[in-house]
Formats: C-alpha cells, structure tokens, sequence
C-alpha cells in the first residue's frame, strides 16, 4: 500500500493476524487506542480460545439461550441472513467442520467421510433462533457452533473506520491481514496488492487503487495443505463439507463496508464468476475482481476502483464478459 509523503505506520499482532493503521500524523496514542479497539472486539468474537461472548453461545448449544451484547447480537444477525441466502457458501454455523479440519492449524489430513456426515447437521444455519426483545441467541442442537471468522475482521474494521472519524481524523488506513479499509484519501488514492496466488509474499498479480473503500480479499492460497497430489484449503463448502472446488483462485471485494467485503468474497466464491458477475449487476455498491486458475484477472465492473496489472502472466479481462 503507498500513498504520499509523511505516513506513519503503526503495527500489532492481533487476531492471529498483523494488522497495520496508516495514519498522517505522528499520534502513537491514538494508534494504541485502536489496537485497543480492535482488541476488545476481538475478545467478544472469538471461538480461538475458552472464553467469549461468542464462545458462551457455543457452550449453551441445545440446552438455554444466551444473551449477547448488541455489536455481537447485530453482527450474528448480519452473519444469519447471509447463511440463509438461498444456496449460500456463507455459514455462521460451520463452527464444527473449522475445527475438525483444522487447515491453517496444524491440520495436514483429509478427515473420513464418515465424520464429515456426522458433522454436516450440525451446521444448519435455520436452526440458530434470534431472540430480538430479549437480545438472546439459541442454538437448538447439542454440539452446534457459531464462527464468525468469516465476518469479524469486516466487522472490526469498519468499526475502526467509524472511531477515526469520531477522532476527527480525516485521511487513514488499517488492514486487519486481508481486510483493508480506507478513510478519505492521500493525492493519488490508496493503493491495495492484489497477492499472486501461491507466489512469492511480495508478489502481486496488480494494485487496486481506492478512495473511501474497502478492499476485502479471500484466497485458496492463504491456508492449505497438500495430500496425495491435492490442495485442499480452508474455504469450506458447507454444501459439502469439503473445500470449494471451482475455477478460483481469489476473489476481491471492493464497497463501502468492510462487513459487505466479507460475506460478498463467501457468497461469490461459492459462485464463481458467472453467476457471481449476473447477481452483481444488481449490487451497484458492490464489486468484485476474480482471480482464475487460468490466471485470468476478471471484474465484476469498476466504477469505484481502478487497477493496474503487475504480473503479464495474467490476462486482464474486463466488463464482466466471463
């Protein structure tokens, strides 16, 4: 990412992820109260450990509801209705099958079939009951579990977006490893990596450059491991089960909100470019930029961006013509 002179960049380790605040004056105070921010969502949202706002749903699974604070009892009402798209890859219920595979974990093996059947009905999104008036989440089945890892990052950032402004800061950038959100914008726009899948850490297929957006990117190249000659990576069909097979390799959001960034990068992947491209046409705000394993660069539509390819390995095909 680059913009102009006199940037100063804060950096943390948080959410299992480096995460980076590009600010235009030297205010270490204020960048530590980010981090602050940002750690503070992440101990309600997390499932990584024993405790949690989220976590205490997980525990109650089949037996009481649990009341939640209104940012998580909001964001699992946003993470529902995306599970619930008729067809949906998005699923706030996949909890189980995370954990059984493990990839990015230390898990390098592909579990039995049986399991995988044994944990499909637990990840049925139409069993999780929302309780408006009393701010309470049930699920109804012993042994289900929410995950919203899927959607937090999204979440948090757009959150840290939101205190900036409040703050009075005008120009700002953070990137929550994957997530990237902009405020306002230095002469020239931001300018976001799009990664080279399985390349180098500093290869870049282009540059996506952006003002007052956010840049969400998912990849089957971010988590895998390898077994009898196949990749399989961490984004799960809950359909199936498995990881998604289809022509992808990546798929980027460009919108307003990062939370947009993070279902639209679910629901399009499980997609593909296609149909991704013809739900899109009705999605003005939204926009996407697929990555194939034909090494071609695809846009949904580019009205809110402008991008310029740095691998010619890559075709640019443009105007959604997929």
């Amino acid at each position: 990412m680059s913009s102009g002179s006199h940037v100063y960049g804060y950096s943390a380790v948080l959410m299992g992820s480096p995460i980076l605040l590009k600010l235009f004056d030297n205010n270490q105070a204020l960048a530590s109260q980010v981090f602050r921010l940002i750690k503070q969502y992440e101990d309600l949202l997390t499932v990584n450990r024993a405790q949690s706002e989220v976590m205490n749903i997980n525990h109650a699974a089949g037996r009481a509801p649990v009341t939640v604070s209104a940012p998580v009892f909001e964001l699992i009402r946003c993470a529902l209705a995306a599970s619930l798209v008729k067809d949906s890859c998005f699923n706030l219920t996949i909890g189980p099958l995370v954990k059984r595979w493990r990839i990015g974990f230390k898990g390098d093996s592909v579990p039995p079939a049986g399991e995988i059947a044994t944990l499909l009905p637990r990840t049925r999104p139409e069993q999780v009951i929302l309780d408006d008036e009393a701010g309470t989440v049930f699920l109804t089945q012993p042994d289900m579990e929410i995950d919203l890892g899927a959607i937090a990052k999204g979440f948090i950032a757009d959150r840290v977006r939101d205190y900036l402004k409040l703050q009075g800061v005008e120009q700002a950038l953070i990137n929550l490893g994957g997530n990237v959100q902009t405020l306002g914008s230095p002469p020239g726009g931001w300018t976001v990596g799009l990664k080279k899948p399985f390349g180098e850490a500093d290869a870049l297929v282009g540059a996506i450059t952006v003002e007052n957006k956010s840049v969400v990117t998912s990849g089957v190249y971010e988590r895998y491991f390898e077994q009898d000659g196949r990749r399989y990576h961490h984004i799960l069909d809950p359909r199936t089960g498995y990881p998604l097979d289809n022509e992808l390799d990546s798929v980027t959001i460009i919108s307003t909100d990062s939370l947009d960034g993070d279902i639209w990068t679910t629901l399009i992947y499980g997609m593909g470019v296609e149909k991704g491209c013809a739900l899109l046409r009705h999605q003005p705000g939204i926009e996407a930029i697929f990555v194939t394993k034909q090494r071609e660069v695809i846009f949904s539509s580019a009205s809110q961006f402008s991008f310029t390819l740095r691998d010619f390995d890559y075709r640019l095909v443009t105007g959604s013509t997929a």
